[in-house]
């Protein structure tokens, strides 16, 4: 690479035929620098695997570029090594500049951890250094405590990321060193050639140069970033890892420390921008009477509240209802909220609602509004679809094949495995570590898109689901299940309710390794980081043979490989975690006891077995509740009841753990004490709620943190569902259906999804599951949603790799938000 001789005559360049002006950046009070349409927060994001960390630009309210900072790699992945910041960014007053002081490697991540990493031997510190210039540039400043060890020269190089969708198509424009300027355009996906640099394959270099413009053809997207120090990179990350952005790099210089690396970057800004107001609406509808309130997203500085419109469709087309008067929330976050109340229109009908010329999407209001397309495709196609074990099929289609015959073999013993199971210095089984364990391959369905199967994973689902039978009355047949075939036909009815068939097949598993192994297992999943990172059919990760050590590499026989693709299963000594496997056993065997007593009874007597292991060691009080919440339910065994009575201080201490774990459970109590303190610590917390949730817009207690909040906003509609029904004298079902709401498109941020892939007028249809390479969705998953970016960006994007926003996971996810919609249904019918 060439490097330029001096800063003054690259600076020199830049300022050709300029004026000099004042820095429009200027430093607000959250601790980012801001000027109309433009915001650049240095290292304010704490989550470098999520590419949100580091140097960071918000152009006209979006995240285009982030994690700027020194890497190992040209195209680092998940598992990359990453730096360590030296406490809080520190702002510079004389130079109104920010700095952030980091050092490799991170020793908290270090072969160690949840997700450890293999950091090379290699130490050394700096410091990252923005400071605002004249107009909207700003220069990024890279300073080494040191020099770079000599074999490490040309290998460390400072990458800024740019966010791959709102690029593809767009052009970009390189000025070389010797004054040619070569241009391309941003593709769809990576193509070669390839190259190797250092080791790591990548897709060669876009170009090379030392002034690159982004997107010249759009005036909200256009930047700048000219080094003063060396040479450009232009790389497609996702040449070596699918889920990487483009990268703009530039190589240290050797022997440097201060100015190691300088760059000034410009975004080109539109003064008068003006962030377009976002109307938030449940995108599956309302029930007539339910309250429905409608928020109004708009700029900080758009304090203006124009008429709303409400449209009824006709045979004629849109025909106006009425016109509201948006009244004024308040800030939050970054944006100015006002909202309209439309609880009194009850006609039934479809509707759209238009502001500022712009509409909604289409939603219906009628009795009828959760009864069909809302709750079942997650029963239709995501259950099946997730199904372990199992060849699932839908008519033409084949989602995947039958999968992992060859489970399992124990993980070894002192393992830190790369997705965070960790096993200890024993099996705590008969079994030794690389021994097959037979009767693990039934059941299951696959977490997220890693294709694990952890076991408050398994649960969760089994539990939820087993409690909507319970509560609901839930009853469905779409699909055929055959267990003895291992096959799963979608849209193919068999006469049997598909909720206890897939109650049956979480069983399957969990009770399996319950009766191989003795104790309930940990989890099992892949051994391999290819396997683990797997995009594609999930047969491919295995060849559905059995490992045996004794047989040389490439051989095999008709049972048995010698590939080590078998799925580890881990272990662990956990009885908290065990007294919750017991309760929701405990429940599923009242669930399962009308048409499988069988199973019924093995669930019942492994939760009895767990529970009497686990009571005493636990120190876990929402367990210990419970669990014999749910066993009293189930056996009604007066001394459980007892000794769940004597638990009173601490549910009335801390009735926010307790409530909605022991609310099923009150009818079996007849002490007047108990039912008299417990009501009263309810009451006191649901006034507690209800002032929470009127600290946001959107109606349910919402503190944004990094990831998506749907989870656990529909997590907590659901304890709700239970206080309620328990204490309804305290409980209102305001907080539980605003948090059904949430999920169903009212939350934050200009994407208004649904997080129900599949359900609603516009939803989340490119997301992060098993298919996510093919930029598509399951039915009925449900996204973790809109994420925040620090400190006050919500960011809910059209990118299938983003985890922390777009993820489908098992255990609660996906049947939370069933619950939520079937609870919805049932308060409707109720009124009826």
């Amino acid at each position: 690479m060439k490097i330029m001789t001096t800063a003054a005559s690259c600076l020199a360049l830049m300022m050709a035929g300029s004026a000099f002006a004042e820095p429009a950046l200027k430093l607000n009070d959250k601790g980012y620098f801001e000027a109309p349409g433009l915001n650049v927060t240095v290292f304010a994001d704490i989550y470098p695997d999520g590419h949100q960390t580091g140097v960071t630009v918000i152009q006209h309210g979006v995240r285009v570029a982030a994690n700027g900072d020194l890497r190992l790699e040209p195209s680092p992945g998940q598992w990359s090594p990453m730096p360590a910041g030296d406490g809080k960014p520190v702002v510079d007053s004389a130079t109104s500049s920010v700095s952030q002081a980091l050092h490799y490697p991170d020793d908290s991540k270090n072969r160690k951890g949840f997700n450890p990493i293999e950091y090379p031997d290699l130490n050394f510190s700096y410091h990252v250094r923005v400071t605002p210039l004249e107009g909207n540039a700003f220069k990024v400043s890279v300073d080494l405590d040191n020099p770079l060890p000599k074999d490490w020269e040309g290998k460390v190089g400072f990458n800024f990321e740019l966010f791959p969708t709102d690029l593809f198509g767009k052009s970009w424009l390189m000025n070389q060193t010797d004054g040619k300027e070569v241009a391309g355009i941003f593709p769809r996906q990576a193509n070669g050639g390839m190259s190797d640099d250092h080791g790591q394959i990548i897709t060669a270099p876009l170009a090379e140069g030392k002034r690159l413009t982004v997107a010249p053809d759009s005036d909200l997207q256009r930047m700048t970033i000219q080094s003063q120090t060396g040479e450009l990179e232009l790389i497609d990350g996702r040449g070596n890892f699918n889920n990487g952005w483009y990268i703009v790099r530039e190589i240290t210089r050797p022997g440097a420390t201060t100015d190691a690396i300088t760059w000034v970057i410009t975004p080109n800004v539109d003064p008068d921008w003006r962030y377009k107001p976002v109307v938030q609406v449940s995108q599956v509808g309302y029930r007539p009477e339910q309250t429905k309130t409608i928020i109004i997203e708009q700029d900080l500085r758009d304090r203006q509240a124009d008429p709303l419109i409400l449209y009824k469709l006709t045979d004629k087309g849109r025909e106006e209802v009425t016109r509201y008067t948006p009244k004024p929330w308040g800030q939050f976050l970054r944006y100015n909220y006002l909202t309209a109340d439309l609880t009194a229109v009850t006609a039934p009908g479809m509707y759209v609602l238009a502001y500022r010329g712009e509409a909604t999407g289409t939603f219906k209001i009628a009795d009828d509004v959760y009864d069909r397309h809302v709750w079942q495709p997650t029963l239709e196609y995501f259950l099946p679809v997730q199904m372990c074990h199992m060849l699932v099929k839908e008519k033409y289609r084949t989602w995947h094949g039958i999968d992992h015959e060859d489970d399992v073999r124990m993980a070894p013993i002192n393992f830190n495995h790369f997705d965070g199971y960790l096993q200890g210095g024993s099996t705590l089984t008969k079994y030794q570590p690389g021994d097959h364990i037979a009767g693990l391959n039934a059941g299951g369905w696959h977490d997220a898109g890693d294709y694990d199967l952890r076991v408050e994973s398994q649960m969760g689902t089994v539990w939820l689901l087993s409690k909507m039978v319970e509560e609901f009355n839930l009853d469905y047949d779409a699909t055929s299940i055959d267990q003895a075939k291992k096959v799963t036909e979608i849209h193919q009815p068999d006469g049997r309710n598909d909720a206890l068939q897939q109650i049956e097949h979480g069983l399957l598993s969990v009770l399996g390794g319950y009766k191989a192994l003795g104790r309930t297992y940990r989890g099992i999943i892949e051994p391999d980081l290819a396997q683990y990172t797997l995009l594609g059919d999930v047969t491919t990760q295995t060849d559905n043979l059995n490992y045996d050590p004794a047989l040389k590499a490439g051989e095999r026989t008709g049972t048995t490989s010698s590939l080590k693709d078998d799925r580890y299963v881990f272990t662990e000594d956990n009885p908290n975690r065990e007294l919750t496997t017991a309760a929701q056993l405990a429940t599923a065997a009242r669930a399962l006891t009308p048409t499988n007593p069988k199973m019924a009874g093995e669930a019942l007597a492994a939760a009895r077995d767990l529970y009497g292991k686990a009571y005493d060691r636990a120190t876990d009080l929402q367990a210990r509740v419970f669990v014999l919440s749910e066993l009293a339910q189930t056996t009604h065994d007066a001394a459980l009841i007892k000794r769940l009575i004597a638990l009173k201080p601490e549910i009335v201490a801390h009735i926010d753990q307790t409530g909605a774990v022991l609310a099923s459970a009150m009818p079996l109590i007849r002490d007047k004490a108990f039912l008299k303190d417990v009501g009263a610590a309810v009451q006191t917390y649901q006034a507690k709620l209800t002032d929470d949730a009127t600290k946001t817009p959107y109606g349910v207690p919402y503190v944004p943190y990094i990831w998506g909040a749907g989870w656990q906003i529909q997590e907590f509609g659901v304890q709700q569902y239970f206080f309620r029904k328990a204490w309804p004298q305290y409980t209102p079902d305001a907080l539980q259906m605003e948090a059904l709401n949430f999920v169903l498109g009212v939350h934050p941020g200009e994407n208004t999804s649904s997080f129900a892939s599949g359900v609603g007028a516009k939803s989340a249809t490119t997301a992060y599951g098993a298919n996510r390479a093919d930029w598509s969705y399951i039915p009925g998953g449900v996204i973790s949603g809109t994420a925040l970016i620090r400190p006050d960006l919500p960011e809910l994007k059209v990118w299938p790799y983003f985890w922390q926003q777009t993820e489908y996971v098992m255990g609660g996810g996906e049947t939370n938000y069933m619950f939520l919609v079937l609870a919805a249904t049932q308060k409707a019918d109720q009124k009826k």
